[in-house]
């Protein structure tokens, strides 16, 4: 009888164990440009600490709507929000990692890195002004490559999101009419293309799509093996993705003088910058009813500024700088607290 009893403990203990591994679990969702990084690092967090990451890569315009109706724990997106919408809200942001968007082509005979595109050429091939790949514009870009006389068939993105307001404000920025007609955002109305769900989507449809131009972030290019296009910069140099080109963009960017941290990184000046670099940011609220719960996710995200950026720079994003996460973890202390105004961190 006693053999019975020391049973049905043993398997209460187990199951109030399985009970608190299931709620140090923490939750996010949003923007597909980080989740490589974010993916490998909740792998190697949970082998430190055995806390779980649980996020949804649905696009920053999802992500965003999800933690303002508080059904995760963060979310995550590449457009930073001005400060007017984050107190109205009640959030805080904060940035996690930093990486580059790049042209991707489906061009039988082009090698890897071979096209050359101007942000000009590219607005206007996403306007459906240049709908030929042997279009003179793309002709002038690229002596002595092979273009064929195919039709452009133009993929973006489908879903609100972050990736999209990273091209589309370089877009703005490289041509008057794109800025006139379309504007940047995480939402557009798009003249033309194919749309896909998230990053993922995107790359699908170009893989998928003889003769079509479309845009992710780098991980998923090299990921996928995709061809790349080298881009114009700023100061009129044409580049090859990589994480230097992106920590070159990010070398002058001032975290200090932006409400929210609310820096953009696209089109920077300087000969090594890669012209749509960007920062993705981290939504929690201010004001936690579960300060306990609150501090795993400042947890997780104190972890991976110590520990994460070899995993960053081996999927070629770039980590933040030391200075930064002290910024950053200051600012927790000063801005988050749990239901008796105690600071969370």
């Amino acid at each position: 009888m006693r053999m019975k009893h020391l049973f049905v403990s043993i398997a209460i203990a187990a199951s109030s164990l399985a009970a608190s591994v299931q709620a140090a679990n923490i939750t996010g969702a949003g923007a597909t440009f980080p989740y490589p990084v974010y993916a490998k690092w909740a792998e190697l967090y949970q082998k430190a600490s055995g806390t779980g990451l649980n996020y949804q890569s649905v696009g920053s315009g999802a992500g965003i709507k999800q933690i303002k109706a508080k059904t995760v724990d963060f979310g995550a997106s590449d457009m930073p929000l001005p400060a007017a919408e984050l107190n109205a809200a009640g959030l805080f942001q904060f940035p996690a990692i930093m990486g580059g968007v790049v042209p991707v082509v489906n061009l039988p005979g082009a090698a890897p890195g071979q096209l050359k595109l101007t942000g000009a050429v590219l607005a206007d091939i996403y306007l459906g002004k240049i709908t030929k790949w042997n279009a003179p514009q793309i002709a002038a870009l690229n002596p002595g490559v092979k273009l064929p006389a195919d039709d452009i068939t133009v993929v973006r993105r489908a879903d609100s999101s972050g990736t999209s307001f990273l091209f589309t404000d370089y877009l703005a920025q490289s041509s008057a009419e794109w800025k006139q007609k379309i504007g940047s955002g995480t939402a557009v109305k798009w003249a033309v293309g194919v749309g896909g769900k998230g990053n993922e989507g995107v790359a699908a449809n170009v893989q998928r799509i003889k003769g079509s131009i479309g845009y992710v972030e780098w991980a998923y290019a090299k990921k996928n093996r995709m061809q790349h296009t080298q881009l114009q910069n700023k100061d009129g140099v044409f580049l090859q993705p990589d994480d230097e080109a992106f920590k070159a963009a990010a070398a002058g960017a001032n975290w200090t003088g932006t409400p929210g941290f609310a820096v953009v990184l696209t089109n920077q000046p300087g000969k090594a910058s890669w012209p749509i670099t960007g920062v993705s940011y981290i939504l929690v609220h201010k004001s936690q009813p579960d300060g306990a719960r609150a501090k795993e996710v400042l947890k997780f995200f104190d972890w991976a500024y110590k520990n994460g950026d070899a995993a960053a720079v081996e999927l070629d994003y770039v980590p933040m700088p030391d200075s930064v996460a002290k910024l950053v973890q200051d600012a927790w202390r000063a801005n988050l607290k749990d239901a008796a105004g105690k600071a969370v961190w």
